[in-house]
């Protein structure tokens, strides 16, 4: 890697533990309590519920398993159909897959680069004036952050009588007219993975005003283990709990949740003022109805009147020792889901093709973000 000397690593999204983690961690280990439940796991449910102001949780393995139990609480199996982001990281749509299911991939919506609530409702519309069986589910992705259209989207999911599992893993933090991202549909799904704003280095949670659906949940992620005094299984299980040292280094993350946040949209807001201005750079709106988190800040490139492509750029920027990425491949371009139907345009893959994360960790510096900003310039009008 060709890299300029003395240049510390600008990370994308790294974990930034600035609170109680250790010490709660510490209070975890010193109590014994190591393994897949304990204290520290039910406060961080018990915490997180008062948070985001829903009635129940269960803290997983990764989002990933919450994103796999939510659909098969709502009895997604085989040869179902389950309506799904296109322009998404793959978790979501693997965990269609693992329950036997086909992928519908949906196209972005151009004013917010999630699902698009027009194309699901024509969707839905055909299938019922078709007579044919619908979808068993709709996932929509809160991307980079910021929440999907749920005004819209839940009222065609309740027209049409499909329940929805909202993807909040990129969008803890983030609300939509007040109301916290996560707690929107049959049930939501956020993830702690170490680049998120939250981290308990891996881990996620399922929650839901449904008691029965996290009960559910919390069973098959403990191997569907019955209550009796011997090992007894009706049902195939899964191992998806998360552990109880982990769940203490949650608990001191969400303390400081709204700090995060704010660090996180004043990078943001940084970016918009210093790229702003440069001919053919655009940013990922921020949608009217709602707050986003800003998780990662993304950057759109029109090479004709910036001078570079997306590429030209992140590869001048890892030069300088600094991480930056593509935004999402869309699942449609994926050969794994080259298969599913897609539904819409080019509206992701022009995203793809122009789209540019920049790094937007809490812990970043004005000289980080002063360099990172000097070399983007230093790229503009270069052909």
């Amino acid at each position: 890697m060709n890299q300029t000397s003395g240049n510390q690593r600008i990370y994308l999204s790294p974990p930034n533990l600035d609170g109680r983690e250790k010490e709660l961690m510490l209070a975890a280990f010193d109590s014994n309590w190591i393994t897949t439940m304990g204290p520290q796991v039910e406060l961080f449910e018990r915490e997180m519920c008062l948070k985001l102001g829903v009635g129940h949780a269960v803290a997983l393995s990764s989002g990933t398993a919450g994103l796999h139990l939510a659909l098969l609480i709502l009895g997604v199996g085989r040869g179902d159909e389950v309506i799904c982001s296109d322009l998404t990281f793959a978790a979501s749509v693997n965990a269609v897959k693992y329950c036997g299911a086909h992928p519908v991939l949906v196209d972005a919506d151009p004013a917010t680069w999630n699902l698009d609530p027009g194309l699901v409702e024509d969707e839905l519309r055909r299938r019922a004036r078709a007579g044919k069986a619908m979808p068993r589910a709709i996932l929509p992705v809160d991307l980079y952050g910021q929440c999907a259209d749920y005004d819209a989207i839940l009222a065609i999911a309740d027209r049409y009588g499909v329940p929805v599992v909202e993807d909040a893993a990129e969008a803890l933090g983030a609300e939509l007219r007040g109301r916290r991202a996560g707690t929107f549909g049959a049930m939501g799904v956020l993830s702690f993975n170490g680049n998120k704003i939250i981290t308990t280095s891996g881990g996620g949670m399922l929650v839901s005003e449904d008691e029965a659906f996290v009960k559910r949940a919390r069973y098959l992620a403990t191997q569907a283990r019955e209550p009796v005094v011997h090992y007894q299984h009706s049902e195939v299980g899964y191992n998806y709990r998360l552990s109880n040292i982990l769940a203490g280094i949650g608990r001191g993350q969400l303390e400081r949740l709204e700090e995060k946040v704010d660090k996180k949209r004043e990078v943001n807001r940084y970016y918009r003022e210093a790229l702003g201005p440069l001919p053919g750079i655009g940013f990922m709106p921020e949608a009217p109805y709602g707050k986003s988190n800003c998780w990662l800040t993304v950057i759109l490139i029109d090479p004709e009147r910036f001078g570079m492509d997306r590429e030209g750029v992140r590869l001048a920027l890892e030069r300088e020792n600094i991480e930056a990425r593509p935004v999402w491949k869309p699942m449609h371009l994926q050969p794994a889901y080259r298969d599913c139907r897609f539904l819409g345009g080019g509206v992701g893959e022009g995203f793809f093709e122009r789209g540019l994360c920049l790094p937007s960790g809490t812990q970043l510096k004005t000289s980080d973000l002063e360099r990172t900003v000097g070399v983007i310039e230093g790229c503009c009008g270069i052909s």
